[in-house]
């Protein structure tokens, strides 16, 4: 028997040059050379190890420098601290944390570092939570991601007065939000004076390679450590990371783990040694370069677009500052900020769908809130980004911009029409990307909680499926995956053109057919039940006359025949027609001449709440509001295309204006002829079609 196919998924793989199959083999020669005799292991990892730790210190100006090579970018600070421990307590070796309890151990890290950062550290040192000490931005004065050196001053001073060691400082040259640089130099000054150790680490310290750098980057190179991450900045796949640090005790530096006497640990080097001799000193410059050229093209090109606001340094952020009034950021309405922070967050989200080799991620700034980043030092050598990237992600900002503005502009707009409408209820959500959500409130209320629960729930998920199936660029939802609310219809992004009153009318409009649909079938039951039982009666009734009428000879065999076969009875045909919608028979004379007449008034009058509409316009659009919003190919259609595949359906006029206001269904019942007799019990068969 033939096997079932087997459905094979295509996952599209991080872009890896030439340079990143470098690093790649390096792991497999590192294999192969650790099991080479112990003396030549010696000397191949030893040079191996001082080449790669060399060629680091003269490309980011490090002078007189060690490396320390680890897999956790975390670890090299670790052991830092581990060495200034052993630095400040002399007998630390021997006495061990008895020597803490005297001198508490303080450590500073900026509000700005990444997060966990500084408890990481505490529970790989053993230190309690007390030893770390979170130094707050600036708050008045200067960036508000940069450390407040004043008061950094400050907290240093009033912990030496109480007896505590100011042990080590953590800077940041490009913080992991904003990107920005601490003033190191100033920082390196209060270390000095305090006899404190400065590590510095962050994005920004890869153009130190560069030939012309910021002062403030360049600040890095005094201080006491650095962290390195290669990897991503040359596109480097599965190489470690690297600590640069000075000191001049190699005993203490043993002892705090940053150095080795195992030859197998210090082939950590190999696949970054093999990869920096695969590009050379121009390949990574090239690199290097590129990623900042790439800020500079990002950001030349967006002073072109209105409505957004860029954060300018090597990394770049992008977040729309525009308020439903039309004014500035500054002019926030209440509860303003949250929705703003959604349409970036859908921003960002659909920038990483349509252009993926831009790299950009959603980030959330205390200040600022959502942005969109754009961070090329960290993934243009991962992916490849080009110049013809950046040109694409532009293009679709500004497919975006309009999109985002007239949503915002139009929010309050279906609010306001939707509270209006007594059948509908608004549903107050921030965080949706797009005008609102409303639900449709059965009218009935003579139900009990759970049943009109339940018919609400029908109603909108029906009322959605039809929404869905309309020939329209809107995109129709059941809401965010963790929405309190439920049963609810949201709606996204809106162009320019929309009809907020057509939109709100029709929603209502097909939510009331849902409805009414929906009572008629429910009370169908009942009322075919009572009618079976009606039609059961007049049939016998019927019967029984028919009985008196032609006699009690007329219904025995053969003599029955033979008196209708001289002497035919003459009767005539009585129709008759089930209401479903009263539960009673009536008789059939009015239905064709009702239906007829239904018939020519549905070919005379229009139907109703039907817009008329030019050619190639779709629905909720209003003419004449710009010629490209009457468009098929327009921004918001290519934008929803990732959320939904629809299938339109359009009812013909015809079919909407056929809709009768009740059902009949008929049951005729037919005398017998004069020449044929009725079988007994065959009367009855009728009764038993309609069970």
């Amino acid at each position: 028997m033939d096997k079932p196919p087997v459905k094979v998924t295509l996952i599209r793989m991080q872009y890896v040059g030439e340079q990143g199959h470098m690093a790649l083999l390096g792991h497999s020669l590192a294999a192969y050379i650790s099991v080479l005799e112990r003396e030549r292991l010696r000397k191949l990892t030893t040079r191996i190890l001082s080449d790669t730790t060399l060629w680091l210190c003269r490309l980011f100006r490090y002078e007189n420098g060690s490396a320390y090579y680890h897999e956790d970018d975390r670890e090299g600070l670790v052991k830092v601290c581990r060495l200034a421990i052993n630095t400040h307590y002399e007998d630390y070796a021997t006495e061990g944390f008895t020597l803490l309890s005297s001198k508490h151990p303080v450590i500073y890290q900026s509000a700005a570092c990444r997060p966990g950062l500084g408890q990481h550290l505490c529970s790989q040192l053993g230190l309690p939570l007390s030893s770390l000490c979170i130094v707050p931005c600036n708050t008045m004065f200067g960036s508000l991601h940069r450390m407040d050196v004043a008061l950094l001053d400050k907290l240093i001073r009033d912990d030496s007065e109480s007896g505590k060691l100011p042990l080590l400082l953590i800077a940041n040259a490009g913080t992991p939000g904003a990107g920005h640089t601490d003033k190191l130099s100033r920082l390196k000054e209060l270390c000095v004076q305090y006899n404190m150790w400065l590590h510095v680490e962050g994005v920004n310290l890869a153009t130190l390679v560069l030939g012309q750098v910021s002062s403030t980057v360049t600040a890095a190179t005094k201080c006491d450590s650095m962290t390195l991450t290669p990897g991503p900045w040359l596109g480097l796949p599965a190489v470690p990371a690297v600590t640069l640090y000075r000191h001049e005790d190699p005993a203490l530096s043993l002892a705090a783990g940053l150095t080795s006497s195992q030859p197998v640990e210090k082939l950590r080097a190999l696949p970054l040694w093999l990869s920096l001799q695969y590009l050379g000193h121009d390949g990574i410059l090239q690199r290097i370069k590129h990623a900042s050229q790439l800020s500079q093209q990002l950001l030349e090109n967006l002073k072109t677009l209105a409505s957004i606001k860029t954060s300018v340094g090597e990394l770049v952020f992008i977040h729309l500052a525009v308020s439903s009034s039309g004014g500035s950021v500054e002019g926030y309405l209440e509860g303003e900020r949250d929705i703003l922070d959604a349409l970036n967050r859908w921003l960002g989200e659909q920038l990483a769908q349509q252009v993926p080799l831009s790299g950009v991620d959603v980030v959330e700034l205390e200040d600022e809130g959502t942005c969109v980043r754009f961070s090329p030092l960290m993934t243009a050598a991962a992916l490849g980004t080009q110049e013809n990237d950046v040109a694409a992600l532009v293009e679709k900002l500004g497919e975006m911009i309009p999109v985002l503005s007239c949503t915002l502009r139009f929010r309050q707009d279906f609010k306001d029409e939707v509270l209006q409408q007594a059948s509908l209820s608004y549903i107050e959500d921030q965080s949706w990307p797009g005008l609102g959500g409303v639900r449709y409130e059965a009218r009935t209320t003579d139900l009990d909680e759970d049943k009109r629960h339940h018919s609400v729930e029908k109603i909108n998920s029906d009322l959605l499926k039809k929404l869905m199936e309309l020939d329209t660029d809107l995109y129709f939802s059941d809401g965010p995956e963790f929405c309190e609310e439920k049963n609810c219809i949201f709606i996204g992004m809106a162009t320019e053109d929309l009809d907020v009153a057509e939109l709100v009318e029709t929603v209502v409009s097909i939510g009331r057919d849902i409805e009414e649909s929906g009572k008629l079938f429910e009370n169908m039951t009942e009322v075919v039940r009572r009618g079976i039982q009606e039609a059961e009666q007049q049939l016998q009734k019927a019967n029984e006359e028919k009985l008196m009428e032609e006699g009690v000879l007329r219904q025995i065999p053969l003599v029955g025949s033979v008196l209708n076969w001289f002497s035919p009875v003459q009767a005539s045909v009585k129709g008759k027609t089930f209401n479903l919608a009263e539960g009673c028979l009536d008789s059939t004379e009015p239905v064709y001449s009702i239906k007829a007449q239904m018939n020519k008034e549905a070919s005379l009058d229009s139907p109703k709440s039907i817009t008329k509409r030019f050619p190639g316009q779709k629905l909720f659009r209003r003419q004449g509001a710009g010629s490209d919003s009457v468009s098929d190919t327009s921004s918001v259609s290519q934008l929803e295309e990732s959320f939904r595949e629809t299938a339109p359906v359009q009812a013909s006029d015809a079919e909407e204006a056929e809709v009768p206001q009740e059902r009949h269904v008929h049951i005729v019942a037919e005398t017998a002829s004069s020449d044929q007799r009725v079988p007994e019990g065959q009367e009855t068969e009728s009764v038993d079609a309609l069970r």
